[in-house]
């Protein structure tokens, strides 16, 4: 390793973000495949009656969640990297540790629906890339991903000012898209759609069957926390995540609605990922797929930039914290903590490969994505509520409500799969005490060990036996 790269370094100051850029930090993490894919996801599930109450339920609970990040970013300014810090001050270091293991997993997966998509939108001119998951489309994603790592390792300043550059271009052909749908809209086949198609289900079962969703377009609301120690002032990382989350729910709800006032219903739900290329196609012809397909790659690009460098710095922040091994804490010259990119790469490389073997890679990734993402935000407004002061807990108490909401959406299936990812992962914290000469594990500790094994074996044996599957 050159000298550096080494931990033993001297200290380099990390680079400052100015309001603006933190802001599109939140919405360049939150504007990625999600948005494209809303259509079909939605149509699959409910119909416009079902969309607006998901959306004014995922709306309210994610607001309160990022008040709860605004909160805590003021008044526990001494703590970073938001998600894993807060797990960790509120209960304990092992919690803590799970909270880092499950964000930083969640946002590896995420990456892999990035390719997955771009692959598929690449796949209706090339037959070869299938729907993202073929053999080929895999070794493409694969050079992507390696491609993307030597660009970040050239420097955090200069990733950030291309993700400002990347998150503007993005958000206009989905704003075009909105509009031309306004313009087009059919009246009588939006009131079609109103009350959902028979294969819907009951309103409740429409609602919950949407929440995996609307988690995963929504991951990204804490980017300027997780980010926090490149602010350049504190405050401004509460006011970032509250304006890119109030501009990116406009957005989302706006896309879901109008397109259901395009096509029936039962007609989106069959439509190819990214389905927005589809509805918009129908509606203008072959250059709406073609302009919405440019705008998802240059989208994707973009997202899978900043979720990137929010992942290794959460490896990163928790290294430096003696909470992960000593080998994650390295950055070199430029700020950059290469040795937490490795190993990003690595995770995302290694679920791009699994996507091989699911019957649905673009849908199993974003609904793993989602549930990895739901225990670090349980803890997070957990903790809130534990330091809360009047109307700051009522805000913690209905953001801590609505994550578990989320897991019972999430179902069993996932729960389990994000076991068998949780619990391997303990290596990574046995590796770190043992460098600080330090006991194991406490007997709590061994409590949330022993369920967490033993909720990873049960997902192995019911994905053995076949009871759910990938």
């Amino acid at each position: 390793m050159a000298k550096n790269d080494t931990e033993t370094q001297a200290p380099v100051a990390p680079a400052k973000l100015s309001l603006p850029t933190l802001t599109t930090m939140v919405v360049g993490s939150m504007v990625g495949a999600g948005v494209f894919s809303l259509p079909r996801r939605f149509a699959q599930e409910t119909g416009v009656a079902g969309a607006l109450i998901a959306w004014a339920v995922a709306g309210a609970g994610m607001l309160m969640l990022a008040f709860v990040f605004q909160n805590l970013a003021v008044r526990r300014p001494d703590l970073d990297a938001g998600v894993y810090a807060y797990a960790k001050a509120g209960f304990g270091e092992y919690l803590g540790f799970f909270s880092a293991f499950g964000y930083w997993a969640s946002a590896c997966v995420g990456n892999v629906t990035y390719w997955v998509l771009i692959m598929s939108t690449i796949g209706t001119l090339a037959p070869a890339l299938g729907e993202g998951d073929t053999v080929l489309a895999v070794v493409l994603s694969s050079a992507g991903l390696w491609l993307f790592f030597a660009l970040i390792s050239r420097g955090v300043k200069e990733a950030a000012a291309i993700n400002r550059i990347v998150t503007i271009a993005k958000v206009v052909p989905i704003l075009v898209f909105v509009i031309l749908a306004l313009f087009y809209l059919k009246p009588s086949v939006f009131a079609d759609n109103f009350g959902g198609a028979d294969y819907a289900g009951s309103l409740f079962q429409q609602v919950k069957g949407t929440m995996l969703a609307t988690v995963f377009v929504f991951l990204g609301v804490e980017g300027a926390s997780v980010y926090s120690r490149h602010a350049r002032r504190r405050e401004d990382v509460g006011r970032a995540t509250v304006l890119g989350f109030l501009s990116v729910f406009a957005t989302f709800a706006s896309v879901t609605i109008v397109s259901y006032g395009l096509m029936p219903m039962s007609e989106i739900a069959e439509l190819r990922q990214p389905s927005m290329a589809g509805v918009l196609e129908h509606a203008v012809g072959t250059w709406g797929k073609v302009f919405v397909s440019v705008g998802l790659i240059v989208s994707v690009l973009g997202a899978y930039l900043a979720w990137t460098l929010m992942a290794a710095e959460v490896l990163f922040v928790a290294a430096k914290d003696d909470d992960m091994p000593r080998f994650l804490r390295r950055s070199t010259a430029a700020d950059v903590p290469v040795p937490a990119l490795v190993l990003t790469t690595l995770l995302s490389q290694l679920f791009l490969v699994v996507t091989l073997f699911s019957d649905d890679a673009f849908n199993f990734a974003l609904d793993l994505t989602s549930a990895l993402t739901l225990i670090p935000f349980l803890l997070a407004a957990a903790f809130a509520v534990r330091i809360g002061v009047r109307g700051e807990l009522v805000v913690a108490v209905l953001a801590t409500l609505y994550t578990a909401f989320l897991i019972y959406a999430a179902g069993l299936k996932f729960v389990l799969v994000s076991l068998i990812v949780y619990a391997p992962a303990t290596a990574l914290f046995v590796m770190a005490r043992k460098e600080q000469g330090r006991r194991l594990f406490s007997a709590r500790e061994l409590v949330v060990l022993g369920v967490s094994i033993a909720g990873a074996v049960l997902g192995i044996v019911a994905l053995a036996l076949g009871w759910i599957s990938l």
